[in-house]
């Protein structure tokens, strides 16, 4: 038997060899473990200070051009806030029926009809009117930076490098600066929607430009046009459908950003009242306000993203027949007093709801709590702590002790020699990282062997280029006094990500190889994915209260689509020539699978783990809100105390941590590609 060294096995050498240095020398030598206090940077102070020096200064025009803001923001919602519910929803059915002919229409019927049931009108209209202002705004940006990069094709790189930063960065982390620049209000939403949906523009007009066929082009220049009209009359047109996208794509981020604004507001707009009625556990409301955010996102899904599909044109003389009755209904219903504001059909349902839940959680609240307590006592908690603190008798029955470690490490080893007299020397090594890991806990890892195995992992996917930017990112966030709460977060999100890999590679094995089965996943996605951050906090609070579990959830319900439909995309999108050869060797249905389908499958199943990744550390932040630590929780602290040198420097940290996952998987995807020729 013959082991070769590769690199995946010297990589893992390296770590498990520091692994078991600081294992052993931990307790001698202090600084092996934690970061010296003393050559902690007060990070977060000067990053304060510089941050409010530049504030105060740019503080005069930002509140100038909020105060400028305010006016189209005070007009939209006066506009929105007194037309008549009947005049708005014959304009959305019309609007439905131009755009996708009847069934848009119904969806826009339905969505906006639920919606004045629900009695949440007035508060729905304050909301639109946030989105109706800031995307304008985002979608100018968003193609000005598109086309900027474009035409200069040296800003490239700095630009792109900018929208992955802004994309990174939690949502939370824009409010903090925005707040004390823009002062407090609307606008500060407004705004923090606006930045925040203003990348996906920028990259799908770049892309759009990048792939408009060559003949266009040269088209283009033989008709003698100047390079504006070459862009603009050509050129862009050319690119619609992908800037389509684009604007479905700001639309749904600046309408998910806009609900977390409302943290910071009270605007008495729909998000302030979800967070409102959470607050004061009346779940049945926040339950109600919730399916309005939802029906407004679907019908903004929907009806935007049918704009990048050709669709045959429709008869405008029906658009305005739906517009006239909805004009003659609200002279109607102004005649006669009948209410302007919607008809609050749904609070009875909504004091039932919170009836049938409080009746649930108390019938099942033993089986709830032993999910809850399973969970955590023999899954997160170990992950967090690791094996000898969390195995104590009032969780597992029994303590950890010398003895126990020793098995343990005793049946690692006999794992690891088995891999490697397989000859699987790198699985055999990494299995006794991890056990080192599992043993000592993800939140209490010394820090050479976080940057260490980071670093290493980069040097194996990416080279010594992405091991440097690895490392430097890294020791920002050790040097800084943010170590601790950084692990907690990677643990939490870790945790997540592990389980959406687990399960939404499943479902999308399942959805792969039965169409049934896809036809059942397939709406449950793309309700998921329409759903905006805020909401998903909802049903977890309703049955498990604040918690980290709840989180865990919740966490977990947002970033597993991603998994389920990449995993499905990629196992059926396998060549058939490579199919037919596997079938001719005389390969089954599932060796077909796992041996041809999923190794040609993986470099589409790895760029869905990464988008898992970046939606969960999304999701992160948002779950401070129901009781996680670490860097969430020191954002969200920081929002509350204004404290901007805590909440730039704890995003920053965060961003680093969702940059460094998205680098280091993409480097493993891209030498999939490369091994398998693509």
């Amino acid at each position: 038997m013959s082991l070769s060294l590769t690199r995946g096995a010297q990589a893992a050498l390296l770590v498990l060899a520091v692994a078991v240095i600081t294992r052993l020398l931990g307790g001698q030598m202090a600084w092996l473990v934690g970061w010296p206090e003393a050559l902690t940077v007060p990070m977060t102070e000067w990053v304060g200070a510089a941050v409010g020096s530049f504030l105060s200064v740019f503080k005069p025009i930002a509140r100038f051009f909020s105060l400028l803001l305010s006016y189209p923001m005070t007009w939209i919602g006066a506009l929105l806030g007194y037309a008549p519910w009947p005049l708005v929803l014959g304009g959305v059915t019309a609007l439905g029926w131009m755009i996708g002919g009847l069934r848009l229409a119904a969806l826009g019927f339905f969505g906006l009809g639920f919606v004045v049931l629900s009695g949440y009108w007035a508060e729905s209209m304050n909301t639109l009117a946030l989105v109706v202002v800031s995307v304008p705004l985002a979608l100018v940006t968003g193609a000005a930076i598109g086309i900027l990069a474009y035409e200069y094709p040296r800003l490239k790189g700095p630009v792109q490098a900018l929208l992955d930063i802004m994309q990174t960065v939690p949502t939370f982390a824009y409010l903090t600066p925005l707040l004390v620049l823009f002062g407090f209000g609307p606008v500060v939403g407004l705004i923090a929607s606006a930045i925040y949906a203003a990348p996906p523009m920028a990259r799908n007009v770049l892309l759009g430009l990048e792939r408009v066929e060559h003949e266009i082009r040269e088209a283009a220049v033989m008709s003698g046009g100047t390079r504006r009209q070459q862009l603009f009359l050509v050129e862009l047109p050319a690119a619609t459908t992908q800037i389509m996208v684009g604007i479905n794509q700001s639309l749904m981020a600046a309408l998910s950003m806009v609900i977390i604004a409302a943290v910071i507001g009270g605007f008495d707009d729909i998000g302030w009242e979800v967070l409102l009625t959470m607050r004061k556990a009346l779940f049945g409301q926040s339950f109600l306000a919730g399916l309005v955010i939802v029906v407004f996102a679907v019908v903004i899904d929907r009806m935007s993203g049918a704009l990048a599909l050709q669709r045959p044109a429709q008869d405008r003389r029906v658009a305005w027949a739906m517009l006239a009755a909805g004009l003659a209904v609200s002279g109607w219903a102004l005649a006669a007093g009948w209410n302007p504001d919607g008809v609050a059909a749904f609070d009875g349902v909504a004091d039932r709801v919170d009836d049938a839940v409080g009746r649930f959680t108390a019938t099942n609240g033993a089986a709830l709590d032993a999910v809850k307590n399973n969970a955590m006592f023999y899954g997160l908690l170990p992950l967090r702590i690791g094996l000898a603190d969390a195995v104590l008798p009032f969780t597992w029955g029994f303590s950890w002790t010398a003895k126990h470690g020793a098995i343990f490490y005793g049946a690692t080893a006999a794992i690891a020699g088995f891999l490697v007299w397989r000859g699987h020397l790198t699985a055999g090594l990494v299995i006794g990282v991890l056990a080192i890991m599992l043993e000592t806990g993800i939140s209490q890892l010394p820090w050479p062997v976080v940057i260490v195995g980071a670093g290493a992992l980069g040097w194996v996917s990416g080279g010594w280029k992405l091991t440097r930017l690895v490392v430097i990112l890294l020791g920002l966030i050790l040097i800084s006094g943010l170590w601790e709460r950084a692990l907690l977060s990677l643990y939490l999100s870790g945790a997540s990500v592990v389980a959406c890999a687990i399960l939404g590679g499943a479902l999308g094995l399942w959805g792969a190889v039965s169409e049934t089965a896809w036809r059942v996943l397939r709406p449950v996605c793309d309700l998921l994915q329409t759903i905006p951050l805020f909401v998903f906090l909802i049903p977890v609070l309703m049955f498990f209260q604040i918690g980290e579990f709840s989180a865990f959830l919740a966490i977990c319900l947002y970033a597993i689509v991603p998994m389920i439909r990449y995993t499905r995309h990629g196992l059926i999108n396998t060549p058939e020539e490579l199919i037919e050869a596997a079938q001719a060797t005389g390969a089954g249905r599932w060796q077909t699978l796992f041996e041809v389908r999923a190794p040609y499958a993986a470099p589409t199943i790895l760029l869905g783990l990464n988008q898992t990744i970046l939606y969960a550390f999304a999701m992160l932040v948002i779950a401070a809100l129901i009781g996680t630590t670490g860097l969430g929780q020191s954002i969200y602290l920081a929002l509350g105390q204004a404290d901007v040198g805590l909440g730039v420097t704890a995003g920053a940290a965060m961003a680093i941590l969702a940059l460094v996952a998205d680098r280091l998987v993409q480097g493993f995807a891209e030498e999939r590609r490369r091994a398998l020729g693509l």
